[in-house]
């Protein structure tokens, strides 16, 4: 799965293939991408992030850390790295499922885009990061993760939804670093005509 989410500025990035964003790391665990080369200490990944909303607009965040230093935490989107020949949205569902249990989904458009760079877990991760609009079906329960990475089991504590006030009063560390702002734009203006490009979070 992650990243996670993605680490972002502070730590690894926020984000299965998930990692910071070191969500986005984690993901389909850390195999490297095909521009990977065989012993090299950097993962390049190709990552398809979730930005799912429940009937109330709260989006679902996975708790995230760095193994090796359990203090070291921040809050993700849902998502992780491009398996075999699959595409950013087939990518994007199997993510979700694995890291939350939520099948029932209504995946939306590309909302943001993103290069992001970060240590975790003793290797360096290269991601270039799609994010996606995704709307559950249900009551917004999140049953939990089904299908963790061992790397995943060692670095996700939890998940949470959150309402957009919440988010924006947090003191955490969350990534994609701007969330707050661009979740407040998503719910007052809607998705964009065309994917944001975010700027690049290199840490």
């Amino acid at each position: 799965m992650t990243d996670m989410a993605n680490a972002g500025a502070s730590g690894p990035a926020p984000g299965a293939g998930s990692l910071p964003d070191p969500g986005s790391a984690m993901g389909a665990g850390p195999l490297p991408d095909p521009g990977s080369e065989p012993g090299d200490a950097t993962v390049r990944r190709r990552v398809a992030r979730v930005v799912l909303l429940d009937p109330d607009d709260r989006v679902l965040l996975l708790h995230g850390y760095e193994p090796e230093d359990p203090d070291d935490t921040w809050w993700f989107t849902p998502g992780g790295g491009l398996e075999g020949d699959e595409t950013r949205e087939e990518a994007a569902l199997r993510e979700l499922a694995e890291e939350t249990g939520i099948t029932e989904v209504d995946l939306g458009p590309v909302l943001w885009k993103r290069y992001c760079s970060f240590p975790f877990d003793g290797r360096r991760y290269d991601q270039d990061e799609w994010y996606y609009l995704a709307r559950t079906r249900g009551t917004g329960a999140a049953p939990g993760p089904q299908a963790l990475t061992e790397l995943e089991t060692r670095s996700i504590e939890g998940l949470r939804w959150w309402t957009s006030a919440e988010l924006s009063a947090a003191h955490e560390t969350v990534y994609p670093t701007r969330l707050a702002e661009l979740l407040r734009t998503l719910l007052d203006e809607g998705p964009p005509s065309a994917p944001v490009v975010l700027a690049p979070e290199i840490v």
